[in-house]
């Protein structure tokens, strides 16, 4: 073997070996849906400053809190106002509520205040007395009484703030903050008025205090003119911190004051909102599907298919292996985005090897080691291009939006990571050790690298002029649009309860009852996509739509009948949406950047026509998925949304491979007709099109048929673009690429050298 193979062999085994120790050293942690949590609900008083503690500030509470929850690492949480001061947070992995009480219970009031002097102590031991009614006397952090005026700063002056140290100067950890508005100014005032009074005189102190606790109250630094004060908008918090505390202290800060102070009024622990049955449903289809996807890229490819499904094994102990080291939440519709990513993890693969498969028909005295490495070579520009896209996206969908948004960035960025490293190292080198047998070289059929396939055959021979009907592939899609957005139009969106809100009742039992059967029993009445959980021994909670009395009361009959014959209501509740407007909001502004980012990267990398065209084929593939949930009256939750960011990976993705073949023909063609060089890329790609989307199929259709209702909308909308994205990257985008070539034509510059070369056997892929 020569010197990369071996370096590439070196690689695959140290991060497999890390990967293993990784899987069986830790535990995953599970979301609400597949283990449970701690659920609390927390009630807004009226803020001693006179805000009031209505709808408004509680919704703003709601804000502030998802952002905490979110820096303090929680993933998938659920948030949802109930009712008019009532907020309830559920926190998935948590089994001790009272450690989930000390997550989200504080209040977080930061303020900070000129220091008046040091209190007096009371007569007869009384507790000391302020000099002035506006002041108050309250404990240092030396457990000392000191007296403080009114608050200068408040927590909402504040922008950000991070923990620090500085081993070099010897001061431990620290956390700093950086001021907004007026804060900065403040600060400077603050600080100039102290910085007048005497170095140890307590009046040149400033107190910060967080809730009632006086977490700091430092001297203003000698260096500090008087009526200058400190300028630079951002100051630093010492202390006796550790790393963990100054984290913790800057987290809060950072997560935001409250707009008014909670109280936790409930805490429990919930079990998970999905049953095991469904649970093992959606496992068992998920195997099934890896296993029909793995048949089929054996057959179609023989040996070196045989190899890549091997490869894939290895995707999924190391997309495993990340999630674990990140510290990832791993929900059901991310389980499944796991096991789609699988079956579309094997694209590089069918990319690779129909690439080795043309290289080795037209010159077969090249080997099928020589062949299957210029297949890597000629593959590596459309497989970079399509990851880099996913990976920008997946980013900026982490960076810039919230709660469940962001949770699937994380997963996407997993995925993708993890089956690059499969598909281009992991099966690189399976191959490359293989095909290099001289009993294989006389016999290349077995590899499947010997020869093109029969439907590629078929199309080289007939040669149809699919491009030639390019306006009618257009209409077609328009006509699809039309028809879509007529669904959405007149039948409207059936918007499930993270964004409708709904109702919540919580019933003691006289018996325990076995969530699964209660969850059979309301999905019999008409709600299947209710949320049924444990919450206590003989207590059920149901969080559905909104409904009447007297639909509450059949669910309530139903729920005694298998629970002892009695079911007694314990709260009774209407719920806000979960994913609520400043949610949506942040998703939609994260969509559009990220959309953007994508144009501009396939602006420059091919030409703004070609990304232009790729952004209307995927805003064609989602409308059409919408529309037709419109129509079929399925609900928008959720799950749908991340099926909805799947889909716009996989049409990004399906269009870039087609316009890379596009370019890559159209600078090697002389006099060539660009529409006659898209007809050709498109029937060179249309058997890979066919493959990848087959093998994804059967894991959405086992999902689909087997995976129960909670993964059924989600494989049907998954399996809709994913067949509508594979239509239109060949009828929708390319012929987009045609029409603005006629206005603003591709220039034949830079032909590509390297498709004429015969690379060696080290290529661009490590």
């Amino acid at each position: 073997m020569t010197r990369a193979i071996w370096l590439r062999l070196v690689l695959v085994v140290l991060v497999l070996g890390g990967s293993v120790a990784l899987t069986l050293t830790q535990e995953p942690r599970l979301g609400l849906d597949l283990e449970g949590g701690v659920s609390i609900t927390l009630e807004t008083k009226d803020s001693p400053d006179g805000t009031v503690a209505d709808a408004e500030a509680t919704e703003r509470t709601l804000a502030v809190l998802r952002n905490r929850v979110d820096a303090l690492g929680v993933a998938e949480p659920t948030l949802a106002r109930s009712g008019e001061n009532r907020i309830i947070v559920e926190l998935p992995g948590y089994d001790d509520p009272e450690e989930a009480r000390q997550v989200v219970g504080k209040t977080a009031q930061l303020t900070m205040h000129r220091v008046v002097g040091v209190a007096q102590s009371g007569e007869d031991g009384e507790p000391p007395e302020s000099s002035d009614e506006a002041n108050q006397v309250v404990l240092d952090e030396d457990g000392l009484p000191i007296e403080i005026g009114p608050t200068v700063i408040s927590g909402n002056e504040v922008s950000g703030a991070n923990e620090a140290n500085d081993p070099s100067q010897g001061t431990g950890w620290f956390v700093n903050i950086d001021f907004q508005g007026q804060g900065g100014s403040k600060w400077r005032d603050l600080t100039a008025d102290a910085a007048c009074n005497p170095v140890g005189d307590p009046q040149r102190r400033v107190a910060i205090k967080l809730d009632d606790e006086i977490i700091s109250s430092p001297q203003v630094a000698e260096s500090v003119n008087c009526n200058v004060g400190i300028p630079g908008g951002s100051t630093t918090i010492t202390g006796n911190f550790d790393l963990e505390s100054a984290k913790n202290l800057a987290v809060l800060i950072e997560g935001g004051s409250l707009p008014v102070p909670v109280d936790v009024i409930d805490q429990r622990q919930v079990g998970p909102t999905l049953g095991e049955a469904a649970i093992d449903a959606s496992i068992e289809a998920g195997v099934i599907g890896l296993i029909l996807t793995g048949l089929f890229i054996a057959i179609v490819y023989r040996l070196s298919g045989l190899l890549a499904t091997i490869a894939l094994g290895t995707y999924a102990v190391i997309s495993f292996a990340l999630l674990l080291m990140l510290g990832a939440t791993l929900t059901l519709p991310g389980l499944a985005g796991f096991v789609l990513a699988i079956g579309m993890a094997i694209d590089a693969n069918v990319l690779v090897f129909e690439r080795a498969r043309e290289e080795y028909a037209e010159r077969p005295e090249r080997g099928l080691g020589r062949s299957m490495a210029i297949g890597y070579n000629k593959a590596w520009s459309a497989i970079l291009d399509s990851n880099i896209t996913t990976l920008l996206a997946a980013a900026l969908l982490f960076f810039l939006a919230a709660g469940p948004v962001r949770g699937f960035g994380v997963t996407l960025s997993i995925g993708v990571i993890a089956s690059m490293f499969s598909a281009l190292v992991v099966a690189r080198v399976l191959t490359e050790i293989v095909l290099r047998s001289k009993w294989l070289e006389k016999r290349p059929q077995i590899t499947g690298i010997g020869d093109i396939s029969r439907f590629r055959k078929y199309l080289r021979r007939r040669n149809p002029d699919l491009m030639g009907k390019s306006k009618l592939w257009l209409g077609i899609s328009g006509a699809l649009m039309v028809f879509s957005l007529a669904g959405i139009a007149f039948q409207g969106l059936n918007y499930g309860i993270e964004f409708t809100g709904g109702r919540q009742v919580e019933y003691s039992t006289a018996e325990t009852v076995d969530v699964d059967e209660a969850r059979e029993a309301v999905a019999e009445l008409g709600y299947p996509n209710a949320v049924v959980q444990s919450a206590g021994e003989a207590d059920i909670l149901i969080r559905t739509e909104r409904i009447s009395n007297e639909e509450e009361n059949r669910i309530r009959d139903a729920i005694a009948d298998i629970g002892g014959g009695e079911a007694e209501i314990v709260d009774d509740q209407s719920i806000g949406a979960s994913l609520g407007n400043e949610l949506r909001t942040k998703a939609l502004i994260a969509f559009l950047i990220a959309i953007a980012a994508q144009m501009l990267y396939l602006a420059v990398r091919f030409k703004w026509t070609f990304a232009t065209s790729a952004m209307i084929g995927m805003v064609h593939d989602v409308i059409i998925v919408v529309g037709i949930f419109a129509w079929l009256g399925k609900p928008i939750d959720g799950v749908f949304l991340a099926a909805i960011l799947s889909v716009i990976g996989l049409s990004v993705n399906d269009t870039i491979v087609v316009f890379d073949r596009i370019r890559e023909q159209w600078r090697a063609s002389h006099g060539t007709k660009f529409a006659d060089v898209c007809n050709t890329a498109c029937l060179d790609t249309a058997p890979r099109t066919i493959n990848t989307g087959l093998g994804a199929m059967f894991i959405l259709a086992a999902l689909a048929v087997l995976g129960g209702d909670s993964l059924q909308d989600f494989s049907i909308a998954l399996l809709i673009g994913l067949t509508v994205g594979l239509y239109s990257s060949i009828f929708t985008a390319a012929p987009l690429a045609i029409q603005f070539s006629k206005k603003w034509p591709m220039a034949r510059t830079e032909k590509v050298k390297r498709t004429e070369r015969d690379p060696s056997d080290t290529g661009a892929v490590v």
